[in-house]
Parts: C-alpha cells; sequence; structure tokens
C-alpha cells in the first residue's frame, strides 16, 4: 500500500519538512511540483524532516504541466477547504494521489475548476479561521487513507 502527497508550489519550508517525515512514516511517496518558496537545501526543511529525509520517495518536478505529464492516468484527488464534499468520502485506493496547494492560497482555479467531482475538503468548526496548516492537513488525509484500506 502506497500513498502519493502532491505538495503544488509548497511555500513554508518546515510545513515541506514534516509533510517528507509523514511520507516517510506513512509509507507514501512525496511529489513537489515548482516553484518553492524556500531552497530544498535549507537546513530547515532538513531539521523538520530529522535525518529522515535521504530515505524519502521523493518527486521533484518544474512545474504543474510536467508533474500531470509525468503522472498521465493516476488516480488523484484534490484537496480545498473550497471544497463540497468532505475528505472522509474519498474513495481511497492504493497508489492515490492526494494534490494539496500552496499554504497560502491553495489550489489555484486553474486545477480546481476542472476537478470540481474530484475536489475534498476537511470539515472546519470554526469561523474564525480559513484552513488547517498544510502539514496537518496532509496526515488527517493519508491517515484517514491508511484507515480505509
Amino acid at each position: 500500500m502506497a500513498y502519493n502527497i502532491v505538495l503544488v508550489e509548497p511555500e513554508i519550508h518546515t510545513n515541506t519538512g514534516n509533510i517528507g517525515r509523514l511520507s516517510l512514516a506513512s509509507g507514501s511517496n512525496l511529489h513537489l511540483v515548482k516553484p518553492f518558496g524556500f531552497e530544498l537545501t535549507d537546513a530547515r526543511l532538513k531539521r523538520a524532516g530529522l535525518d529522515y529525509w535521504q530515505h524519502i520517495s521523493l518527486h521533484i518536478y518544474e512545474s504543474i504541466d510536467e508533474f500531470y505529464e509525468r503522472n498521465q492516468g493516476k488516480k488523484m484527488v484534490y484537496l480545498s477547504s473550497h471544497a463540497e464534499k468532505e475528505y472522509y468520502d474519498i474513495p481511497y485506493e492504493d497508489d492515490l494521489f492526494f494534490v494539496f496547494g500552496k499554504e497560502s492560497s491553495g489550489l489555484p482555479d486553474t486545477i480546481t475548476e476542472v476537478n470540481q467531482d474530484k475536489l475534498y475538503k476537511i470539515p472546519l468548526f470554526s469561523d474564525k479561521i480559513r484552513s488547517l496548516n498544510l502539514a496537518n492537513a496532509v496526515s488527517i488525509v493519508v491517515y484517514e487513507g491508511i484507515r480505509n484500506l
């Protein structure tokens, strides 16, 4: 069993480092789509992932177009605070791609508009926040997927 965690244009090194650590712990592959808001050599990224970074199944793409080209035919779901369906309704299956957007603005409209049928959210029970921290959101979805399989 393996999932695929996709971060489209991640901006915060510590989130990406923590998600890298999570990908290793959960047996998932990590896909990072440029541009990044940090350098992969950033010590804070490595520190957040601890000494596990070299063991992560990491795939890097220069653009979203390259990501889609290299992963044609793969099953994907998209996570957005603007979705109607909730993450526990995702049809979890082996090798599924969970696609998350950048911390400041989420997934671009060019992705969400053409994937409405595959768009899911984590419900929020307060109107005082817009979204969860990206690393927390990824954790929730990945471990719900593990529970489902």
